[in-house]
C-alpha cells in the first residue's frame, strides 16, 4: 500500500555549513517513510531570479519554498518538500529548490558547483533558471556542471539491490527544461516567428568547421545535446511591476500579468503531464529510501574530493573533455582498423599505410572533441597510445603471419612428407624427382595469398628443417644409381655382343642373298640371251617368209599383168578383124 505523505511545508534535505555539505537527518527520514516511486523536479538558477516561486507553484501553494524580496539569498542548500503528484495516483512529486548560484555573500564557486551537479543526479525533470536569454555564459556553466555530475556519477558508482551498471548515463540523464525569466526578445528568425523550443535548439545549434574557435563554440553544446536528450524551453514574461515582486507570493492571480500567469500554468501542465519517474540502471524506479541513499552516497562522493574543485572551470572542462576526447579517439581507431585490417597484411607497407589512414582520422577526431589543449598535452597521449597500438598490431601481424605460413606450409609440403616416408624418393634418380616436386610446391606456396610478411622467412626454416631428409635421399640416390649404372653397363655390353653377332649374321645372309641373286640373274640373263637369239631366228624366218610370199605375190601380180595385157591385145586384135569383115561387107555390098 502506497505510503502516506504528510508534508505542509518543505525541510532542507542537504544543508550548507560553512561551504560543507550535509545531509539533514530529518529530511533522510521522510524520504526512508516513503515508499512510492518518485518524480523529482529540481530548480537551479541565479540567486534572486524566481526559482521558489515556480516550485511553490508546482507544489500548488503560494507559499512554501521561501521568496526573498531583498538582494539577500534566502535559500541555503537544498531544500525539499513531497507532495502527492497531481497527475500520478500512488507517485510522490518530490520539488527541491536550490540554493541560488553567484550569491556575492557567499563567494565560493566551488559550493556552487556542487549543488549544481547535485541538482542534476538527484533530479528526473532539471530545470535551469536564468534571467532574459540565452547566452554563452549559462551555456558554458550548464556544460561544466553537466561534464562534472557526469563525473561525479561515475565515481560514485552506488550499487543499489538490483543494479547491474549503475554508470549506464542515459538513466541517469533528468529531462532537461530551461525557464528564461524576464525575457524581452522577440522569438524571430530571419523575420520568421518561432517557438521557445525553436529558440532553445537554435541557441545550441553546431557551427560547421574545425578551427578550434569552432570546436570551442560546439564543444559544450554536444554535451549538452548528449546529456539532455530531451529538451524543452519556457520564456516567462515579468509577474508584475517591480514594486509589487516583494508581495509576490500572496498577490492574486489578477494583480498578476496575465500572459505570465498563462506562462506558469502551462509550465505546471508541462511538469505534471510530462514527468517521468527517477530511475535506476536497469529501470529500477527509485522510491523514498532509494534517493536517500543516492543522497547519502553522491555527498559523501564530494566529502571525499571526487568532485573537482578546480578553480578555473575551463581547465577543469579541459581535463575532463581531452580525456574524453583521447578515449573516444582510440575507440575510433581501434574500430577502424578492426574492420580495416585483415591479418596477416602483405606487406609493412599495407598496415602501415592502414594505420596512417585510422590515426589521421583518430587524431581529426581527437581535434573535434578536444578543449584548449594549449600544450599538446592529450595530443601527445593520445599519438603515444596510437604508437603502442600501431607497434603491437604489428606483433599481432607477425604472428598471424607465422601461423598462416605453418598451417599452409604443411597442407601444401604434407602429402609430399609422407610420400618420403613411403619410400617413393628413395630410388635411383629419386632425388632429382625429389627437387622438381618441391619446386613445384613451392610455386604453389608463393601462389597463395594474404600469407604475410613472415612467409619467405616462414618457407626457409621449413626447407632447412627439410634439409637432412633431402641429403639422406641423396646418399641413397647416388648409392642406388652406382649400382643401377654397373648393372646398365653389363647389360649394355651383352647387348652389343647380341646386337654385333646379330649384325654378323645378318651379313652373311645379306651375302648369300648377293650370291643367289646373282646366280639367278646370270641364268636369267643367259635365258635371256637364248630366247633372244631363238626370237631372231623365227624373226628372220618370218622375214625371209614374208619376202618370199612377197616376191610370189610380186610374180603371181606380174603375170596376171601380162595375161590380162594379152588378152586385151587378142581383144584388139579380135575387134580389128571384126571391123576389116564389117568393111569388107560393105565393100562387096558397094
Amino acid at each position: 500500500m502506497a505510503s502516506e505523505i504528510h508534508m505542509p511545508a518543505p525541510v532542507c534535505l542537504i544543508e550548507n555549513i560553512r561551504g560543507q555539505l550535509v545531509a539533514n537527518q530529518e529530511a533522510l527520514e521522510i524520504l526512508a517513510a516513503n515508499k512510492n516511486p518518485l518524480v523529482v523536479v529540481a530548480i537551479v538558477g541565479l540567486y534572486r531570479t524566481g526559482k521558489s516561486y515556480l516550485m511553490n507553484k508546482l507544489a500548488g501553494k503560494n507559499k512554501g519554498f521561501s521568496i526573498g524580496t531583498t538582494v539577500q539569498s534566502h535559500t541555503k542548500g537544498i531544500w525539499m518538500w513531497c507532495v502527492p503528484h497531481a497527475k500520478k495516483p500512488n507517485h510522490t512529486l518530490v520539488l527541491l529548490d536550490t540554493e541560488g548560484l553567484g550569491d556575492v555573500e557567499k563567494g565560493d564557486k566551488k559550493n556552487d558547483t556542487q549543488i549544481f551537479a547535485l541538482a542534476i543526479l538527484l533530479s528526473s525533470i532539471f530545470v535551469y533558471n536564468t534571467m532574459n536569454k540565452i547566452d554563452q555564459r549559462a551555456i558554458d556553466l550548464l556544460h561544466y556542471v553537466t561534464e562534472l555530475s557526469n563525473r561525479l556519477r561515475k565515481v560514485s558508482s552506488p550499487d543499489f539491490e538490483g543494479v547491474e551498471d549503475a554508470t549506464n548515463l542515459e538513466s541517469f540523464c533528468p529531462d532537461f527544461v530551461w525557464a528564461l525569466r524576464d525575457f524581452y526578445l522577440t522569438l524571430e528568425v530571419d523575420e520568421q516567428v518561432i517557438t521557445a523550443d525553436e529558440y532553445l535548439e537554435n541557441s545550441l545549434r553546431l557551427k560547421q568547421g574545425t578551427n578550434q574557435s569552432v570546436q570551442n563554440f560546439n564543444l559544450p553544446r554536444l554535451c549538452i545535446k548528449e546529456f539532455f536528450p530531451i529538451r524543452k524551453c519556457f520564456i516567462f514574461d515579468s509577474p508584475t511591476h517591480r514594486k509589487k515582486l516583494a508581495k509576490l507570493e500572496s498577490l492574486p492571480n489578477e494583480d498578476l500579468d496575465p500572459e505570465f500567469v498563462e506562462q506558469v500554468a502551462t509550465f505546471c501542465s508541462y511538469i505534471f503531464n510530462h514527468s517521468k519517474t527517477k530511475a535506476l540502471p536497469g529501470g529500477i524506479k527509485v522510491n523514498g529510501p532509494r534517493l536517500k541513499s543516492l543522497v547519502l552516497t553522491y555527498i559523501n562522493a564530494i566529502s571525499r574530493g571526487d568532485l573537482p574543485c578546480m578553480e578555473n572551470s575551463v581547465l577543469a572542462l579541459a581535463q575532463i573533455k581531452n580525456s574524453a576526447a583521447v578515449k573516444k579517439a582510440i575507440a575510433h581507431y581501434d574500430q577502424q582498423m578492426g574492420q580495416k585490417v585483415q591479418l596477416p597484411t602483405e606487406t609493412l607497407q599495407e598496415l602501415l599505410d592502414l594505420h596512417r589512414e585510422s590515426e589521421r582520422e583518430a587524431i581529426e577526431l581527437f581535434m573535434k572533441n578536444s578543449f584548449k589543449d594549449m600544450d599538446q598535452k592529450f595530443q601527445k597521449e593520445l599519438e603515444t597510445l596510437l604508437e603502442a597500438r600501431k607497434d603491437d598490431l604489428y606483433e599481432q601481424n607477425m604472428e598471424a603471419s607465422s601461423y598462416r605460413c605453418s598451417a599452409l606450409l604443411q597442407a601444401i609440403f604434407g602429402p609430399l612428407e609422407n610420400d618420403v616416408m613411403q619410400g617413393i624418393y628413395s630410388k635411383p634418380g629419386g632425388h632429382h624427382l625429389l627437387i622438381q616436386k618441391t619446386e613445384l610446391l613451392k610455386a604453389r606456396y608463393y601462389w597463395e595469398p594474404r600469407k604475410g610478411m613472415q612467409a619467405e622467412k616462414a618457407l626457409q626454416e621449413y626447407l632447412h628443417s627439410r634439409q637432412s631428409t633431402s641429403d639422406a635421399i641423396l646418399q641413397i640416390d647416388l648409392a642406388l644409381t652406382k649400382r643401377q649404372k654397373e648393372i646398365e653397363e653389363a647389360h649394355m655390353k651383352a647387348m652389343a655382343a647380341k646386337i654385333e653377332a646379330q649384325r654378323l649374321e645378318v651379313i652373311q645372309r645379306y651375302n648369300l642373298q648377293m650370291m643367289e641373286q646373282r646366280e639367278w640373274l646370270h641364268q636369267e640373263q643367259v635365258r635371256q640371251m637364248q630366247m633372244f637369239r631363238k626370237y631372231q631366228v623365227q624373226q628372220q624366218q618370218r622375214a625371209l617368209e614374208r619376202r618370199f610370199q612377197e616376191e610370189a605375190e610380186n610374180l603371181n601380180k606380174k603375170i596376171e599383168a601380162e595375161h590380162r595385157s594379152l588378152q586385151n591385145e587378142i581383144q584388139d586384135l579380135q575387134r580389128n578383124a571384126a571391123s576389116q569383115d564389117d568393111q569388107d561387107d560393105k565393100c562387096i555390098l558397094l
